[in-house]
Formats: structure tokens, C-alpha cells, sequence
């Protein structure tokens, strides 16, 4: 009783209810889809209750006038045997009574024979010929007759049956036909009506359990999921059609996303570790600089000889730590293009690269003079990522003979205004499980020191100019990659 107060006291004030109770009696509708669904089954039950009531009709209609057809000709038969068919009123009226008709009309070889006397009538009668009926006639004559004028009557004409002739014709009053008809309608429909809404109750019933049932719970799922992810929903049913393979997919793809929203509460930790780390590097960088500097005032030719490579590599260093934070916004600078000639470049990024003449050395090929349009860091980086997996794949051979130190072999040409750079090598190749993910992230070949982002950066990088990095081939004579960037 206790719990009913705070809804009598509304009641009583004329307030309005607690939040928690009107919650509880609110009126929940079904969803849309029930909502169509029971409208799509009520019209299926109108068109069936149509396509059997209107033949039904027709039926009855035609059959009710081909009972007062024979009982008129076998009136007629017994006329006809008479002397001179002579017929007196009272049996004329008594044979008319018994077939239900006002008149009898026979004819033969193109003469119509009056048998039974038609009294006068207030309407001129519509005529319904059974010899020639076509669909859409037999279809609307009986509503003709259940909504026509109540002193309406039908001249109808039939083949005779019992007797000779060409036709037999009858007049009868609509009136008797009309009354049968209602009846049988009202009838037909009821008896139809409990058929198809027993049909069609079968019909919801079953698409409520085989369709909205399984569509409710999958719309829980996402709307449990759309609330909190990480929760772990209602596994999938065990059903084979397609909406247990909607349910599977459902479940496959929110395990997906599970696993990148974890994987990114990841990225976001590393990215502000990398933030920290990269503020005390460039502070190192800062203080290599200030050292590499004062090494500039050494006479020992050896130092002159390295401190121009150590000057850039610290250079480039501090470049890409300024870059960090940019990068890990998943996206590169825009390059800024200069001119730049194709052979020192190469050079350059073979030396950063570890090739050397006692090692794995540089076999190149270049036009003389050759130059191209690209931002010089964003092309080295490129370069010695390239140059540098190529070398470390000839290190990790283990097949290759003693005393071979493999070769990386730099060709380039220009085709339809851009620049193609072939980088070769001849180690042993790229597994063939890794060749269609090479360029995805944390994807790495047969050399393991990398953490696989070099080759996806240098295909950023590429893409940023313009220009692209494929694949070309790979197998156990070498591999080989092409860097394509507009001329």
C-alpha cells in the first residue's frame, strides 16, 4: 500500500505523477517495422478477401440464373406438349411461379416463340446473353444487380439444354436475385473473412518470430554497443539464414572495432610517451649539434672527412623530431619541392643507408644531369628506407655464398613527364604472405630490426609529391621496388 500513496496523492492534488511512475506507465508502440508489417498482412488479407469474393459473386450469379433457365425450359417442354399449346392463365402463372420467371421466350431458325406471357413492366429490362459472356460482364453483373434500381429485371438468353432450338430466353425480376446474393455475400465474407485472419495471424505470428524477433535483438545489440563497446554483448545464434549471417557479421565487426578502440587507447599512450621522448631528444640533438660543431675546429682530416655526414644526419634528426608531433596526427608536412639532382641524392642516401664498397655496395645507373621536383628530407627519407631494407635483407640471407656481398642496384628514366627510380637488390626476396600487406603498418619482411613503418612512411611520402611506390617484383633472385614522382 505503501508504494501506491505517491500515486493516490497525485491523483488527489490533480499533480503531476512522479517522474518513476510515469515512466512506468507510459505507452511503449511496437516499432515502425511491426507497425508495417501488421498493416502489409491486413492488406494481403483485403486482397485475398477480394479475389475470393468477387469471383465467388460471379459464380453465384450465373449460377443462380441458369437454375431459372432450366426450370423455364422444362415449363416450356411441358407447354409445347399441349395441343396447340394452348395454356390457360392460371397454369400459365402457376409454370411462371414454379420457375421463378415472368416470361419464356424460345427461338428457333431466327423465330422467337412467346410460350409463357410477360406482364407489363415499369422498366425496360437488362439483357445478360449467357452465350457470349466475357470475364470483365460476368464480374460486374452481379453488382449491377446488387446495387441496380429495385424494380429492375433481366432478359437472359442461354443455349437450350433439354429441348431444340437456337436459344431460350426468360425475364425475371431482380429483386429474388439480389436477396440471394446479399445472403450468399454475407456469408461468403464472413467464412473468407475468419479463413484469411486466421491466415493471416499465422502469417504475423510466423514473420514476428523468424524476422522481427531476431531484427529486435540485433537492434539491441547495437544500441547496447552504441552505449558502451567495450561491454560484451549476447553471442550470436546458432541459425544459418541470413539473418544469423547478419548476426555473426555483427558480432565479427564490433569485435573489430573492440580491438581498434583498444588499439587506439594504445596509440594515444604511446603518442604522449613519443611526446615526452621527443622532447628530450631534441634536447640531445641540441646539445650533438653544439658538439658536432666545435668538432668543425679539429685538424684531424679523418673528423673533416665524416662531419659533413654526421652534420646532416643531425640535421635531418633534429628536422624529423620537430616533425613528431605533426606525424602523429597521421599526417606528413607538405613537401617543399625544390630542384634537386637525381645522382647526389642517391649518393647521399646510400652512404646514410650503410652501403659501401667493402659491404654491400651501390651499382647505379642514372642520365646525366637529371633532376626532379621534391622536397629533399621527404626524397632521403625515401631513398634510405628503401636502400636500407634492401641491405638488410642481403645480411639476412642465410643461402647466400661466402664472399658474396650482394648488390642494390639504382636505375632511373623518365616516362610521360615523371621520373622512375628502380631500387634492386639482389637478396632473397619477400615471403609470399607478406607481398599483398608489404606497405600496411608493423609489416616487415624477412629483416626483423625495423618495426615495419618504413615502407608504408615512404609510401605516404611518395603519394604526398604526387607520385607512387609499387612493388615490381620479388622472388628468390631479388626484389625489386619502383619510386615514380612527376618530372
Amino acid at each position: 500500500m505503501s508504494r501506491l500513496q505517491p500515486l493516490l496523492g497525485a491523483l488527489r492534488r490533480g499533480l503531476r505523477l512522479p517522474a518513476d511512475w510515469r515512466e512506468r506507465l507510459k505507452f511503449h508502440a511496437p516499432d515502425a517495422l511491426a507497425w508495417r508489417l501488421l498493416l502489409l498482412t491486413f492488406i494481403f488479407t483485403v486482397v485475398v478477401e477480394i479475389l475470393i469474393i468477387v469471383p465467388s459473386a460471379a459464380s453465384f450469379h450465373e449460377r443462380w440464373l441458369l437454375d431459372r433457365l432450366q426450370s423455364a425450359e422444362l415449363a416450356s417442354v411441358g407447354v409445347e406438349a399441349l395441343p396447340y399449346s394452348a395454356v390457360e392463365d392460371d397454369a400459365a402463372e402457376q409454370l411462371l411461379a414454379i420457375g421463378g420467371v415472368q416470361a419464356v421466350v424460345v427461338g428457333d431458325q431466327g423465330v422467337r416463340r412467346l410460350l409463357l406471357q410477360a406482364p407489363n413492366l415499369p422498366r425496360t429490362p437488362d439483357l445478360i446473353d449467357l452465350r457470349q459472356s466475357r470475364p470483365v460482364t460476368r464480374i460486374a453483373d452481379p453488382w449491377r444487380t446488387l446495387f441496380g434500381h429495385p424494380d429492375r429485371s433481366i432478359r437472359v438468353q442461354a443455349r437450350p439444354r433439354y429441348r431444340s432450338g437456337d436459344f431460350i430466353e426468360i425475364l425475371a425480376p431482380a429483386e429474388p436475385l439480389k436477396a440471394e446474393l446479399g445472403a450468399f455475400l454475407v456469408n461468403s465474407l464472413l467464412t473468407s473473412l475468419m479463413i484469411s485472419l486466421v491466415a493471416g495471424g499465422l502469417l504475423y505470428g510466423g514473420l514476428a518470430f523468424l524476422v522481427l524477433q531476431p531484427l529486435r535483438r540485433v537492434t539491441r545489440s547495437i544500441e547496447h554497443f552504441a552505449l558502451d563497446p567495450e561491454a560484451e554483448g549476447d553471442p550470436p545464434s546458432d541459425r544459418h539464414d541470413e539473418i544469423g549471417r547478419v548476426e555473426r557479421e555483427l558480432a565479427r565487426m564490433q569485435e573489430e572495432v573492440r580491438v581498434s578502440l583498444r588499439s587506439r587507447a594504445r596509440l594515444v599512450a604511446l603518442g604522449e610517451a613519443v611526446a615526452k621522448i621527443n622532447h628530450d631528444l631534441r634536447n640531445m640533438l641540441t646539445s650533438a649539434q653544439m658538439a658536432s660543431e666545435r668538432l668543425a675546429d679539429s685538424p684531424d682530416p679523418e673528423v673533416a672527412r665524416v662531419l659533413p655526414r654526421l652534420e646532416r644526419a643531425l640535421g635531418r634528426a633534429a628536422a624529423l623530431s620537430r616533425n613528431v608531433l605533426e606525424y602523429g596526427k597521421s599526417e606528413e608536412p607538405p613537401p617543399q619541392r625544390v630542384r634537386i639532382p637525381l645522382a647526389p641524392a642517391i649518393t647521399a642516401a646510400a652512404e646514410d643507408a650503410g652501403l659501401t664498397a667493402e659491404g654491400v655496395r651501390l651499382v647505379r645507373s642514372i642520365p646525366a644531369r637529371l633532376s626532379i621536383q621534391a622536397d629533399g628530407d621527404q626524397l632521403h627519407r625515401v631513398l634510405v628506407n628503401l636502400m636500407r631494407n634492401a641491405r638488410q635483407a642481403i645480411e639476412s640471407d642465410p643461402t647466400r655464398r661466402t664472399g658474396s656481398k650482394g648488390v642494390v642496384r639504382v636505375t632511373a628514366s623518365t616516362e610521360d613527364g615523371d621520373c622512375i627510380i628502380h631500387i634492386a637488390d639482389d637478396g632473397p626476396g619477400i615471403p609470399p604472405r607478406l607481398s599483398e600487406s608489404l606497405f600496411e603498418p608493423f609489416v616487415s619482411g624477412r629483416a626483423s630490426e625495423g618495426a615495419g613503418l618504413g615502407l608504408a612512411i615512404s609510401r605516404e611520402l611518395a603519394a604526398n609529391h604526387g607520385g607512387a611506390l609499387t612493388l615490381v617484383e620479388t622472388g628468390p633472385m631479388g626484389t625489386t621496388f619502383a619510386l615514380r614522382l612527376p618530372h
